[in-house]
């Protein structure tokens, strides 16, 4: 094998692997809401849950109502009676080197709450 081949593969090799690798850091929260409690669920792309994590929640003006740290199996259950939704919330989770977020709107909540 020739150094220049060399050096093309080398080069090819680290750009195939370099998104990779930043990919498999992304943070990815989902929340959902009952009529009893938000259920925050927070992993890494590649599927493993988050198992060190702040979990803020925020009202719709982006006000913090309460900070709980998130459980060993990435997730972590708020009861809704000890939240002011009116106006929706935010969930956020920080892992202190990644942070991502959702949007609980109003609907959202009293549209799972109707029987």
């Amino acid at each position: 094998m020739t150094r220049a081949f060399r050096g093309a593969l080398a080069l090819t090799c680290l750009c195939v692997v370099a998104p990779v690798g930043a990919a498999a850091h992304q943070l990815i929260v989902f929340a959902s809401v009952d009529c009893e409690a938000v259920t925050v669920e927070a992993k890494f792309s590649n599927g493993n849950p988050v198992q060190i994590a702040d979990v803020r929640v925020l009202d719709g003006q982006n006000a913090l109502i309460t900070t709980l740290p998130i459980t060993e199996d990435g997730t972590l259950s708020v009861p809704l009676d000890s939240l002011d939704y009116s106006q929706g919330l935010v969930i956020e989770v920080d892992t202190g080197s990644h942070d991502n977020y959702w949007i609980l709107t109003p609907d959202d909540i009293t549209r799972n709450c109707q029987s």
